[in-house]
């Protein structure tokens, strides 16, 4: 029987794992009651401290990681079911069935399922965030215009002299919308002067 329309499902299960609000969960807060309300990294160490939020960041890759390892293993490879996963992985995040479909913006988790499919994307997108945070101090404004970035990260670090394929190249573009959308309201507050800046609490 074939099962590989299964790598979606499995993909959208382990994105949907809360880790931010799990963490927060466990010192007896509810992280959706505390700052922005968003269950992601940022969020977490501005309201439980920086180890929680770095926790929270590795974590929340590390399931989208997982999600298109598991793809690659299952389907020999297959750059479409790959994307599947990642996609799915990252909309299982954003919309988690556990907590009413209200989850996070997807930073973390889509970097996670860009690491087996394009690393040095990846790395050139982390070493973005890094710049535009420690020069503004506005952990949104690096994940937009990371999020802007990847695409042409992958289009142009995918392998050397060799274009993504279709796929990777489509289900790139759709994550960044994603992650785009999920940060309107951050853009908002950035135009505003009122987004808050990155600091972790002592």
């Amino acid at each position: 029987m074939n099962t590989t329309w299964l790598v979606p499902v499995v993909g959208y299960l382990l994105g949907s794992i809360p880790f931010g609000f799990l963490i927060v969960k466990v010192g007896g807060s509810d992280i959706r009651e505390t700052g922005s309300g968003n269950i992601g990294a940022a969020n977490v160490a501005r309201s439980a401290g920086a180890v929680a939020g770095i926790l929270t960041l590795i974590l929340d890759a590390g399931k989208g990681y997982l999600a298109v390892w598991i793809a690659s293993r299952w389907t020999h490879a297959n750059d479409r079911w790959m994307m599947a996963a990642a996609l799915a992985a990252v909309i299982g995040h954003m919309f988690p069935v556990w907590l009413r479909f209200k989850g996070g913006k997807g930073v973390a988790t889509s970097l996670g399922v860009f690491l087996p499919i394009a690393t040095t994307a990846v790395l050139a997108a982390v070493v973005l965030w890094i710049v535009i945070v420690l020069f503004w101090r506005y952990s949104s404004l690096g994940s937009i215009l990371a999020a802007v970035g990847l695409p042409f990260f992958v289009h142009f670090l995918y392998v050397p002299h060799l274009a993504p394929p279709p796929a990777v190249t489509v289900g790139t573009i759709l994550i960044s919308i994603l992650v785009l959308v999920k940060h309107r309201g951050n853009m908002e507050r950035l135009m505003n002067e009122t987004e808050p800046r990155l600091r972790f609490r002592r």
